[in-house]
């Protein structure tokens, strides 16, 4: 029998989708309606939201830095060479 999904309630793993996608500023309004009822009552989706938050946090203030796409493909094409001797 399939689970009758409910109007205002969602699951953990479903909170947890919300969660990251509010963190990136992609979750609707509905949605973070939706979580903060999830969050008055379920610690577990509490502690991953709290934790996400300073994994996002302190991402920020690590001020990485990506290495350029041609730069990629340069080492990559070392690498092939080097793997090919």
């Amino acid at each position: 029998m399939e689970e009758k999904k409910s109007f205002l309630f969602v699951t953990c793993d479903e909170a947890k989708q919300i969660c990251d996608k509010s963190q990136y500023g992609e979750a609707s309004h509905w949605e973070r309606i939706k979580l903060n009822i999830r969050l008055s009552w379920c610690r577990v989706t509490r502690a991953y939201t709290q934790n996400n938050k300073k994994l996002t946090e302190m991402m920020k203030q690590a001020k990485l830095e990506t290495v350029e796409d041609k730069r990629k493909q340069d080492m990559k094409k070392k690498l092939q060479e080097e793997m090919a001797k």
